[in-house]
């Protein structure tokens, strides 16, 4: 499937949009926190997943902050282990980042930004999470928060590659047809 979709145009569209994302993951995991003890498919499923996104999408996010602090603050220790060992992390990252791009066969250059997302993007995703967790255990209900489009999703659909899908009661599906894409609403 191929689509265009609309980004958050602002920082406070993209808070919100994160925001919604990780409340709704958080009231997922909950309501199916029953999975864990069940027999058959559903059990094992529940007892592989459901901790899984305890710990890396609330868990983790959570404790991220002040490992990070301790991380700046061990940069001023003088120790070149802490160099080391930091220098190591981000090299991983940035190959496993390069590697990921390869496969899907993308240019690196977009690479340029990693670090700001290591040092900035992710910083604003501990924040979400962190006030994603404080509602939950406040127990508010969240609204909506709907996005409020700009309408830059206009790139047309142009050729699609691989075989067209027949035409369904003589109505053309979109693959087969070279129109504009809808508008993302």
């Amino acid at each position: 499937a191929r689509a265009w979709t609309e980004a958050p145009a602002t920082l406070r569209a993209l808070w919100r949009q994160r925001y919604r994302w990780c409340y709704g993951t958080m009231q997922a995991i909950w309501k199916h926190r029953h999975a864990v003890l069940e027999r058959g498919p559903g059990g094992r499923l529940g007892r592989l997943v459901l901790p899984q996104l305890v710990l890396f999408q609330v868990v983790l996010p959570v404790i991220a902050p002040a490992i990070d602090l301790l991380a700046v603050y061990a940069l001023f220790s003088g120790d070149w282990r802490v160099y080391a060992t930091l220098g190591v992390f981000y090299g991983i990252q940035f190959a496993t980042t390069a590697f990921a791009f390869r496969l899907e066969r993308e240019p690196l250059r977009p690479l340029w930004a990693l670090p700001f997302q290591m040092f900035v993007y992710r910083q604003l995703m501990y924040l979400v999470v962190i006030q994603s967790v404080v509602t939950a255990a406040r127990g508010t209900p969240l609204r909506w928060q709907r996005m409020i489009r700009q309408g830059t999703a206009t790139q047309s659909l142009g050729e699609i590659p691989g075989p067209k899908p027949p035409a369904i009661h003589g109505v053309p599906t979109p693959a087969s047809s070279n129109g504009p894409a809808m508008p993302v609403s």
